[in-house]
Protein backbone atom coordinates (compact mmCIF):
# COMPACT_ATOMS: atom_id res chain seq x y z
CA UNK A 1 0.00 0.00 0.00
CA UNK A 2 3.09 2.48 0.68
CA UNK A 3 4.33 2.13 -2.46
CA UNK A 4 1.10 2.62 -4.35
CA UNK A 5 0.66 5.69 -1.83
CA UNK A 6 3.71 7.12 -2.95
CA UNK A 7 3.46 6.33 -6.58
CA UNK A 8 0.45 8.26 -6.75
CA UNK A 9 1.75 11.23 -5.19
CA UNK A 10 4.92 11.04 -7.31
CA UNK A 11 2.02 11.08 -9.98
CA UNK A 12 0.40 14.11 -8.59
CA UNK A 13 -2.74 12.37 -7.17
CA UNK A 14 -3.92 12.14 -3.53
CA UNK A 15 -2.22 8.98 -2.38
CA UNK A 16 -4.38 9.09 1.00
CA UNK A 17 -8.02 9.09 -1.02
CA UNK A 18 -6.54 6.81 -4.06
CA UNK A 19 -5.34 3.79 -1.95
CA UNK A 20 -6.09 4.53 2.09
CA UNK A 21 -9.89 6.23 1.99
CA UNK A 22 -10.37 3.38 -0.98
CA UNK A 23 -9.11 0.26 1.05
CA UNK A 24 -10.92 1.69 3.95
CA UNK A 25 -14.70 2.40 2.07
CA UNK A 26 -13.94 -1.01 0.91
CA UNK A 27 -13.66 -2.74 4.52
CA UNK A 28 -16.38 -0.48 5.63
CA UNK A 29 -19.28 -1.78 3.07
CA UNK A 30 -18.06 -5.61 2.88
CA UNK A 31 -18.02 -5.04 6.81
CA UNK A 32 -21.40 -4.19 6.49
CA UNK A 33 -22.61 -6.29 3.96
CA UNK A 34 -21.94 -9.32 6.09
CA UNK A 35 -23.95 -7.69 8.74
CA UNK A 36 -26.97 -7.22 6.93
CA UNK A 37 -27.55 -10.19 4.26
CA UNK A 38 -31.46 -10.47 3.38
CA UNK A 39 -33.90 -7.61 3.12
CA UNK A 40 -36.17 -8.53 6.48
CA UNK A 41 -32.74 -8.31 8.79
CA UNK A 42 -32.82 -5.52 11.26
CA UNK A 43 -30.13 -4.04 13.16
CA UNK A 44 -28.14 -0.78 13.50
CA UNK A 45 -24.74 -0.28 11.43
CA UNK A 46 -22.96 2.35 14.12
CA UNK A 47 -19.66 3.82 13.27
CA UNK A 48 -18.63 5.74 16.41
CA UNK A 49 -15.32 7.16 14.34
CA UNK A 50 -16.33 11.24 14.48
CA UNK A 51 -14.08 11.66 11.60
CA UNK A 52 -16.55 10.47 9.27
CA UNK A 53 -18.75 14.00 9.85
CA UNK A 54 -15.87 15.84 10.45
CA UNK A 55 -13.03 14.74 7.98
CA UNK A 56 -13.45 15.79 4.13
CA UNK A 57 -12.96 11.94 3.29
CA UNK A 58 -15.82 11.25 5.27
CA UNK A 59 -18.45 11.76 2.66
CA UNK A 60 -16.27 9.50 0.42
CA UNK A 61 -16.33 6.76 2.94
CA UNK A 62 -20.02 7.38 3.71
CA UNK A 63 -21.01 6.83 -0.21
CA UNK A 64 -19.25 3.79 -0.26
CA UNK A 65 -21.73 2.22 2.19
CA UNK A 66 -24.76 0.52 1.30
CA UNK A 67 -27.76 2.70 1.54
CA UNK A 68 -29.11 2.96 5.08
CA UNK A 69 -30.71 5.51 7.12
CA UNK A 70 -28.11 7.72 8.63
CA UNK A 71 -28.01 9.72 12.21
CA UNK A 72 -25.91 11.59 14.50
CA UNK A 73 -28.34 11.50 17.23
CA UNK A 74 -27.97 9.03 20.18
CA UNK A 75 -31.02 9.09 21.14
CA UNK A 76 -32.75 8.06 17.84
CA UNK A 77 -30.30 4.96 17.52
CA UNK A 78 -31.18 4.28 21.00
CA UNK A 79 -35.16 4.32 19.83
CA UNK A 80 -34.59 2.39 16.93
CA UNK A 81 -32.70 -0.28 19.32
CA UNK A 82 -35.79 -0.40 21.44
CA UNK A 83 -37.77 -0.87 18.49
CA UNK A 84 -36.01 -3.60 16.99
CA UNK A 85 -35.78 -5.53 21.13
CA UNK A 86 -39.66 -5.26 20.97
CA UNK A 87 -40.33 -7.07 17.34
CA UNK A 88 -38.34 -9.99 18.60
Amino acid sequence: MQARTDAAKAAGRNGFMEVSATHAALLMAQGAGRLLRHVGDRGVVAVLDPRLETKRYGGFLKASMPRFWQTTNPETVRGALKRLVQQL
